[in-house]
């Protein structure tokens, strides 16, 4: 069996052609200083329409430490970093998005942390360069929001930029929820996690790949993974509406004493504005997590692996890839790459 790397990067990528190399040659220059040649890089393609998988495939070719991934299609964010993190057998795993927002270097910073004795580091920010006032004040709504709703404490102003120890990444590779939530997820499995705040960079290249439909929806899975009060809130709604429904009877009522109400109108009137609105809100609070368990118990492949490269060998992997155990995981990739050389030691992990 090839001997295990030290440190994994786990970088979901979706068309991400423009600065891939950049983010390669930093990200390989930023483990070689902490790991010397003992690394692996993770590049997952979602579901890619440029050519990102053809970079990656030569990648993979020139650097030894490369390791593709290319999903049958374009899963999402949270489900392409949970394949990267399952392919991932590093004892620290990093996991970082490839748009260079958040700088690779930090890892020189993480790693002296975890030394010292944390499970968790994680990157906060604190200023965030070359996004919209509309996302700065959305994203600081959403985080502030799920503080307060959640049943874990979950970091402000976090993404998914963290260093873990592997035994946190195999915990979080066994929760077998769909829709996921990895910053939360990590929240949840406790340990010692530490903050290292950072100025997050502009793009290097490229668009955002979250507009406005899946922040949005991606708040949702946040929320409705990690809290049940909006449950709670439409019983309080259903109760004020009950409190509404009384005070406009007793209205009604004296209305009708001093005779002064119209036939009909007040009772139409009674109903429609206590009960409709508060019926719809309540009604899909519920669906929202009726439509979850129903996605969480038709027990579909969390994600689909088409082929994974290293050097110039491709291999595929089995269907149920991503239900095994980590273990399990490790020896299908290393079955996977049986009859490939181990990397000569003296080469070069330079990428161009």
């Amino acid at each position: 069996m090839a001997q295990l790397p030290f440190l994994s990067i786990v970088a979901p990528c979706h068309n991400e052609e423009e600065g891939l190399r950049e983010f390669c040659r930093r990200a390989a220059a930023a483990a070689q200083r902490v790991a010397g040649d003992a690394f692996e890089l993770i590049l997952i393609d979602d579901g890619s329409s440029d050519g990102t998988w053809e970079i990656i495939s030569d990648l993979a070719a020139d650097v030894p430490q490369v390791l593709g991934v290319r999903l049958l299609r374009n899963h999402g964010h949270q489900l392409a970093s949970t394949a990267g993190l399952s392919a991932s057998r590093g004892e620290r795993v990093l996991l970082i998005d490839a748009d260079l927002q958040d700088p690779p270097e930090l890892l020189l910073m993480m790693m002296p942390i975890m030394e010292r004795g944390a499970d968790v580091v994680y990157g906060q920010r604190t200023r965030r360069q070359g996004e919209s006032w509309f996302k700065l004040a959305s994203a600081s709504l959403f985080y502030r929001a799920l503080s307060k709703l959640a049943s874990v404490t979950i970091p402000r102003d976090t993404g998914d930029f963290r260093l873990m120890r592997r035994r946190v990444v195999d915990i979080l590779l066994a929760m077998p929820e769909r829709d996921r939530f990895i910053r939360g997820m990590v929240s949840w499995i406790g340990g010692r996690q530490v903050a290292l705040p950072y100025e997050r960079d502009a793009r290097f290249a490229g668009t955002t790949k979250y507009p406005l439909r899946k922040m949005i929806n991606f708040a949702l899975d946040a929320i409705t993974s990690f809290s049940t009060t909006p449950l709670r809130i439409s019983t309080w709604l259903g109760m004020m509406s009950a409190g509404v429904a009384i005070a406009l009877l007793v209205y009604t009522f004296i209305r009708w004493l001093q005779g002064e109400t119209v036939t009909g109108w007040s009772s139409i009137m009674a109903a429609v504005s206590a009960f409709s609105a508060i019926q719809l809100i309540c009604i899909g609070i519920i669906g929202e997590y009726l439509g979850r368990l129903v996605q969480e118990s038709k027990k579909r492949p969390m994600f689909m692996v088409e082929t994974i490269v290293r050097g110039s060998e491709h291999a595929d992997l089995s269907i149920a890839f991503s239900e095994m155990s980590a273990s399990d995981k490790r020896a299908a990739l290393d079955a996977a790459f049986a009859s490939e050389e181990p990397p000569r030691s003296q080469k070069n992990s330079r990428i161009g």
